[in-house]
């Protein structure tokens, strides 16, 4: 069976009718991008400027095996006690994957944490955060989370930080440095792509995959350190 090939445009009006589709699909495609860009360009910070806040969000960012943060992972987390030495933050929610037994992203966050100096009082776990969106979702509506410091990597804070603001967290992020590697790369080009599933999170506010119910941890933690 011959399979026939799309033809071009022959005249000028047809292909320029075309070009103009085309600009127009690149604006559309390129609108969330903007959107994450001029909503947070003033909530982006770093830890030595950051605003104090009671709570530092961190998100899961991969395990290595062995059950240990993965280099990313290990650079929010250090970021996260350097803001609790500093005395900018007062209770740290570490919220990713722990979707099967064997996957637990925030136990190990707990557990890289308490080796670097943040007591274990002071920690709360999320053990359902399993995107971006549904952390933000359940720090707001599970944990009571109404002002927070997010912590993640320079190409994904923007969306975090626009994402809690959605869910009624009112946020600052602090985008960690790391190394523009291959990883970097494909983090900032996966982000032209998961900015269109932010602006229609942040439009339609669909629940998380689990929501379940509210937790004292946070209030627990911070009446703790108060």
């Amino acid at each position: 069976m011959k399979i026939r090939r799309p033809r071009l445009p022959r005249t000028r009006a047809g292909q320029r009718r075309l070009l103009q589709a085309v600009m127009a699909g690149c604006v559309l495609a390129l609108l969330p991008s903007t959107w994450l860009y001029v909503s947070t360009a003033d909530r982006l910070r770093t830890t030595a400027d950051v605003p104090p806040a009671p709570v530092a969000v961190v998100f899961g960012a991969g395990l290595w095996h062995g059950g240990k943060p993965s280099p990313y992972l290990a650079r929010r987390l250090d970021a996260a006690a350097t803001l609790y030495r500093q005395g900018r933050i007062e209770v740290v929610l570490v919220t990713g994957d722990n979707s099967r037994e064997d996957y637990d992203e925030p136990d190990a966050m707990r557990g890289y944490l308490t080796a670097h100096g943040v007591p274990d009082g002071r920690i709360v776990g999320d053990y359902a955060g399993f995107d971006t969106w549904d952390s933000c979702v359940r720090a707001k509506k599970i944990f009571g989370v109404d002002r927070a410091v997010l912590i993640s990597q320079g190409f994904h804070i923007r969306r975090a930080v626009a994402l809690c603001e959605a869910a009624g967290v009112d946020s600052y992020g602090v985008g960690v440095d790391d190394e523009h590697d291959a990883t970097w790369y494909y983090g900032g080009s996966r982000e032209v792509f998961a900015a269109g599933k932010a602006a229609l999170d942040a439009v339609f506010r669909p629940d998380p995959r689990f929501l379940g119910p509210q937790e004292p941890g946070v209030a627990h933690a911070l009446a703790s350190a108060r």
